[in-house]
């Protein structure tokens, strides 16, 4: 491990008045495709939901944004060579728990404004002061503004051990981590490292898939048929994975060049138009102003291919079990998590809850109640 001093460094989100104004002028000057034959969500994002989407970009209030975000203190620092942001809030509460949250693709540390107040001073909320936590929240090397990429090969792992590096950086000797999508997956990768002082993971996702042993399919319940439908369904329409997993670059230009397309591209916000996405659009626009200020569209897109690169490496390996305390909250229209496979890939599942409403950005949709479910699963650690 490399045991070097970090030096952090105050950070202020400023968006000058000229990217602002070009933002702006861009959006005025759309050109929209050819619509498909229904209009509708089932080829794609939709003409007529981007209409309604230029309409409110262009009345949105950044300068509000920015200062919402300006709110908590941000600081930069270097660790293997690359610039990470992160938000630090620390609780006014003593002996509060360190907990790191790790976003989601195509998030960014705001995936969790909303839950920041919830965690530190749970007091506030009606809850208890042993409960409360300091929470670092990181952008993930090439997302939000930890930018430009320095080098190649920030694959989950990699990720996994800098996120590490930054938690004892900032002092902490233990500590926990919550993550959904590419941020559920890090924190598994810190499960399977396991460092000196990890409290455990809490996620909304446990990605575990069949193994081909018939024997699985013998313990599935009726729901768990209904997940694997969701799955299905899911890689079906989720055709960006591909793209971003083979030709990251080529997909960037035109995300990088056309805040419409970015907005187009982020159609996962909307659970891909299914109709149970909870997250308003003025949500959906601040994600996307964060990542279109910051030029964020290439490394985004390239935290696929390097993880996609170290899996086809790694195939024919065996398994990797997670032994580290787990904890998984699973919300209705997300990803279904299907307890037989994630149990045999993780031998230390402690926590299970599940909701009837929300779907795969909780932190967006329903923060308080994700909130209630983390403190849950680190006070059972106690």
């Amino acid at each position: 491990m490399d045991n070097t001093t970090l030096a952090f460094r105050p950070f202020t989100l400023s968006v000058s008045d000229a990217e602002v104004a070009d933002l702006q002028e861009r959006l005025s000057r759309t050109r929209l495709p050819q619509p498909s034959p229904t209009d509708d969500w089932d080829a794609g994002t939709p003409d007529s939901y981007l209409r309604e989407a230029i309409a409110a970009w262009r009345d949105f209030d950044w300068a509000a944004a920015e200062q919402r975000i300006n709110a908590v203190p941000h600081f930069t620092t270097e660790i293997d060579g690359q610039t990470l942001h992160f938000i630090h809030v620390r609780s006014p509460h003593a002996g509060a728990t360190p907990l790191l949250l790790a976003h989601t693709y195509p998030g960014s540390a705001v995936d969790y404004l909303d839950l920041i107040d919830e965690l530190v001073d749970p007091v506030a909320h009606g809850g208890r002061a042993e409960d409360a936590f300091d929470v670092v929240i990181p952008d993930a090397p090439g997302y939000g503004f930890s930018q430009p990429l320095a080098s190649s090969g920030w694959t989950t792992a990699r990720v996994a051990a800098a996120y590490d590096r930054l938690m004892r950086g900032l002092g902490y000797e233990s500590y926990g981590i919550h993550g959904s999508d590419n941020g559920a997956m890090v924190a598994r990768e810190l499960g399977l490292r396991n460092p000196d002082g990890f409290l455990g993971l809490h996620v909304l996702q446990l990605f575990s898939f069949p193994s081909g042993d018939p024997a699985e399919f013998e313990k599935l319940e009726p729901q768990d048929y209904a997940a694997l439908e969701h799955m299905q369904w899911f890689q079906s329409v989720g055709g960006y994975n591909a793209m971003n997993a083979s030709r990251p670059q080529t997909v960037s230009v035109g995300l990088s060049d056309s805040p419409i397309g970015l907005l187009a591209y982020s159609e996962l916000f909307n659970s891909f138009g299914n109709g149970t996405s909870l997250v308003p659009l003025q949500t959906i626009l601040l994600e996307v102003s964060v990542a279109w200020f910051a030029n964020a569209a290439s490394g985004m897109s390239r935290s696929y291919f390097e993880n996609a690169r170290a899996d086809a490496g790694a195939e024919g390996a065996e398994p990797q079990i997670n032994a580290a305390p787990t904890g998984v909250a699973v919300f209705a229209d997300d990803f279904q998590t299907i307890r037989v496979f994630a149990k045999r890939d993780n031998s230390n599942i402690v926590h299970w809850s599940r909701f009837d409403e929300g779907g795969h950005y909780a932190a967006l949709e329903r923060p308080a109640v994700l909130a209630a479910d983390i403190r849950s699963f680190f006070a059972a650690l106690r």
